[in-house]
């Protein structure tokens, strides 16, 4: 069976309708474990088998039935593919079958068959119980289900049973692996000489023997030491497989059902959640806003308080837009299909869609606020919109966290981004996938800034980059957007120099203020080229001050020492004469050099120490020599 196709399916029904009967009948094992449930006679808690149907492999969750232990049925049922769907012919149709039916719908559950159980008690009667069950699963998601009619005690249509089973997958697309492993825990137990094992239904990815993982929304760590499937030991689990994980470094203490066992990087658990809810014109209550409910998602069970958008209520056949704050952490994805119970966990009200696990800090009813869960609320399962939303949101995210929390692989959303580059929807910028009229308007500013910067002081180089950073902070999300912003302005007509940026075009000139001032000195250093007046005779006042700074920024001028200012071209000419005479004579010393450049010695010392430092003489004693 290593090429089968897995997939998991659950029993749905009411109390005593034979469900675990017919899963021991189907498989040999009887799901019923409890000393409780074996004293009872009812399915209490979660029971397990499975079932080769080749070329398909079936997990299969037995759950309970009655109305007390609806939060155990729940908590089986959040991540199947196909439901049996089971109805006592004798017993017809009953709450909980009505129940059940509500929650498989709320979940997003597509495909199922019924199981007409009993038979045997009601056969003269067969074709009218047949219709009255069809009758039910009108407006359903199963109004067209293979109804099959069975029996336990006489064996009659199991084999019609696992036909109809075998069909129904063979339609259904099989358990996608998104990269994206998570596993909600439904049972925690001790084995002797092993450690602690919890059981789950994986999907979204894979779990490999070995593999470091985290457990939400505790954030405790672990490894994975063991992995069994089917009650085989295998190196990995895959998603659609019923899930027996050996932890190391945890204690049944530390893990509960309701938690998930997932990868660290698939990010953290939240207490607030805006989702998409939607009642059953079958449901029996309408949902108040501000009431304290029972939150079921993958296999927990969570206390919140839910308050709608602009409702008071949420009636039967309405849907609606919600908060949750929730008493405790939960961790979920965008996409993840949950249900909603009464605080005293005696009606299913209503199911959701998650919509928005990140943003606790936003204002629920703000126009911001409005129009990004709006969007998803129309295509909750549409990658586009989530990517898209959750761009314009944030303005700017890496592209390495975007496809986390959310139900989309990498491959995916890299597909999604694309073609949302291509339409000029998003700008792609570096790690930085950017909401494209946001990052226009951010670089907008930014060259308005640069460009005012060069006609206010056109004898800079340019804005320099923290003053910039301090113009733009305030609309980055993340301050590490700024290094993307310059790269982007240096692919475009900018040029990054010393600590400033400028337009790759401009040259520093003096403003008219300062140009007399600088025709002047020029025509002082010219005068004597390598023996020019000293700094205070060249610059005795503010403004000749501001035209040296200028010819000393732009590289027109050079510093020797605190007093001496040459022109560059005189100090490259100075440089070519001091290596000429030493590569004639070996060494010299400063007097000798003085003597071949015609200076004097207030010049010829800072020069020659400016030569040692750039690396083209070196000093031995009171000679100089070219450095090799």
């Amino acid at each position: 069976m290593g090429d089968a196709t897995h997939f998991i399916l659950a029993t749905a029904g009411h109390v005593d309708h034979g469900k675990s009967a017919l899963v021991k009948a189907l498989t040999g094992t009887d799901p019923d474990r409890l000393p409780e449930e074996k004293a009872r006679g009812i399915t209490i808690d979660l029971g397990f088998a499975h079932l080769d149907l080749p070329p398909y492999r079936l997990g299969i969750v037995d759950v309970p039935g009655h109305e007390d232990f609806v939060k155990n049925m729940v908590a089986g049922v959040g991540s199947i593919d196909v439901a049996l769907f089971v109805v006592a012919a004798d017993d017809r149709w009953m709450p909980q079958t009505e129940e059940h039916l509500q929650i498989l719908a709320y979940l997003g559950v597509a495909r199922a068959v019924v199981a007409l159980t009993k038979i045997d008690l009601v056969e003269s009667d067969e074709a009218r119980v047949v219709e009255e069950v069809r009758l039910k699963l009108q407006g359903t998601p199963f109004a067209d289900a293979p109804i099959v009619p069975t029996s336990v005690v006489t064996k009659r249509g199991l084999d019609d049973l696992k036909l109809a089973l075998t069909k129904t997958l063979s339609a259904t697309p099989p358990p996608r692996d998104i990269g994206k492993p998570r596993l909600p825990v439904d049972r925690v137990f001790v084995l002797r000489g092993i450690g602690t094992v919890v059981t789950g239904t994986l999907t979204g990815g894979v779990l490999k023997r070995g593999q470091s993982v985290v457990v939400q929304p505790s954030g405790l760590k672990a490894r994975v030491r063991s992995i069994q499937s089917h009650n085989r030991d295998v190196e990995a689990s895959i998603p659609g497989t019923r899930t027996a994980l050996q932890l190391t470094d945890l204690s049944t203490e530390q893990i509960h059902r309701g938690e998930t066992v997932t990868l660290a990087e698939l990010g953290g658990a939240c207490d607030k959640f805006d989702a998409l809810l939607e009642m059953s014109p079958r449901a029996a209550r309408p949902l108040k806003s501000g009431s304290r409910v029972r939150v079921h998602i993958g296999s927990g069970n969570i206390a919140a308080h839910v308050r709608l958008l602009d409702a008071e209520q949420l009636a039967p056949s309405q849907r609606a837009i919600a908060r949750f704050r929730c008493e405790s952490p939960l961790f979920a994805f965008v996409g993840d299909r949950f249900i909603v119970r009464d605080w005293a966990e005696q009606t299913t009200i209503c199911g959701g869609i998650a919509l928005d696990v990140d943003g606790a800090d936003t204002k629920f009813d703000s126009a911001a606020q409005r129009k990004f869960i709006q969007q998803r609320a129309d295509k909750p399962h549409d990658a586009t919109t989530f990517l898209l939303s959750e761009i314009s949101r944030r303005h700017a995210v890496r592209r390495t966290a975007l496809p986390v929390k959310s139900r989309f692989s990498h491959d995916e959303i890299s597909q999604v981004l694309s073609a949302a580059a291509t339409e000029g929807r998003i700008a792609i910028a570096g790690e930085w996938v950017a909401d494209a009229p946001w990052w226009k308007t951010l670089r907008q500013c930014a060259t308005d800034a640069v460009d005012i910067h060069h006609r206010e002081h056109p004898e800079q180089t340019g804005l320099a980059l923290n003053e910039l950073r301090a113009l733009v902070s305030e609309e980055l999300p993340d301050l590490a957007i700024f290094d993307a912003l310059v790269a982007a302005l240096c692919a475009s007509g900018f040029a990054q120099v010393s600590g400033a940026i400028r337009r790759a075009a401009h040259r520093p000139a003096l403003p008219p203020r300062l140009q007399a001032a600088g025709t002047q000195l020029r025509k002082d250093l010219a005068a004597k080229p390598l023996d020019p007046p000293s700094r205070k005779e060249l610059s005795p006042d503010a403004v000749s001050q501001q035209a040296l700074k200028f010819l000393l920024e732009t590289g027109e001028a050079i510093e020797l020492g605190g007093e001496v200012v040459i022109l560059a071209e005189h100090f490259v000419r100075a440089t070519e004469l001091v290596r000429r005479h030493l590569q004639q004579h070996a060494t010299a010393t400063a007097g000798e050099l003085r003597q071949a450049l015609n200076t004097t010695r207030r010049i010829i010392i800072p020069l020659l120490e400016r030569l040692d430092r750039d690396g083209i003489t070196i000093r031995q004693g009171d000679n100089r020599r070219l450095r090799a």
